[in-house]
């Protein structure tokens, strides 16, 4: 007779369960189904306030190719995720200051995974510039100093390029599409094909999949419950606070520098990574800013 009880009782909250589910209609119940998994599509999307036209079938499948592939790389997700908080507060002012929008952080995102990587072609640190674009943008960049490795000054080089390829094509998401493919060569795909927007454009596949990958990754970093990522405050890097030491000389040793400053040459390293040699030589007096970390260490 328990049994019987036990059984009934179960059936009756399955029979409730359906009923609140399928009294649902269409596009919600598959919403409310779908949240808090790999699984979950935004209803509207939007790159720096330019919404994307989800209602042509190819612009939504590739969003949705972008969703799913970066929903379902948990480590890696987690890792930007938890990375942002260290590096977001120091990209989003510099954006604001020069007049850039803020979705611009996620384009840093897609280009290194907030990491000081370098590409198999030379590109380095978080904006990927090659050595001469580098340069032209104002950059140092030789054997001892590289400030591609700089992320404040890397992102001003990034902002005075996304400004001129916004003069150009006259759209933020045009912009963002030719840091991948250039601005000479997004001009020349508008001159052939005759269309000027970038879902109208047919691309190579590398370009026609970039501003996906940055709206994917803005939607789930903003959204991250959403998409299965269940992260607590506690879990994300903090910001460690630190000092600008100013030099105007050479420093033949840069291990002694750091143990005059309280830290040791990996810390120094860490926090200074355009400083690429043991030693900086500085005969021309040029005035470098040196960051020394106040706590974490």
């Amino acid at each position: 007779m328990k049994t019987n009880k036990a059984l009934i009782s179960t059936l009756l909250v399955i029979l409730v369960s359906g009923i609140l589910v399928f009294g649902i209609s269409g596009d919600n119940k598959v919403k409310i189904l779908r949240e808090g998994t790999p699984m979950y599509f935004p209803t509207a999307v939007d790159f720096a306030g330019e919404p994307a036209p989800l209602q042509i079938s190819d612009v939504r499948e590739r969003l949705d190719r972008e969703l799913l592939i970066n929903a379902n790389l948990d480590a890696t997700t987690v890792l930007i995720i938890r990375r942002a908080n260290r590096y977001f507060p120091i990209i989003e002012p510099i954006l604001a200051q020069n007049g850039v929008p803020d979705d611009f952080k996620y384009l840093s995102v897609i280009e290194s995974n907030l990491m000081n990587v370098t590409s198999p072609s030379g590109a380095k640190g978080f904006w990927q510039f090659m050595p001469d674009t580098a340069r032209e943008r104002g950059m140092e960049v030789n054997e001892l100093v590289d400030e591609r490795y700089h992320l404040e000054k890397s992102t001003e080089a990034a902002c005075k390029y996304l400004l001129a390829a916004k003069a150009r094509f006259g759209s933020w998401t045009m912009a963002a599409a030719s840091y991948n493919g250039g601005m000479s060569g997004l001009g020349k795909r508008i001159e052939e094909q005759k269309v000027s927007n970038y879902y109208d454009l047919g691309l190579t596949d590398e370009t026609s999949r970039y501003v996906f990958r940055i709206l994917a990754l803005k939607e789930i970093m903003k959204n991250p419950a959403l998409y299965g990522f269940n992260i607590l405050p506690e879990d994300l890097y903090p910001v460690i606070p630190t000092k600008n030491v100013e030099v105007d000389s050479t420093l033949n040793d840069l291990t002694g520098f750091a143990q005059s400053q309280g830290i040791n040459y990996k810390i120094l390293k860490i926090h200074n990574p355009w400083l690429r040699d043991k030693k900086l030589l500085n005969p021309s007096k040029k005035k470098y800013e040196i960051k020394i970390p106040l706590s974490g260490y």
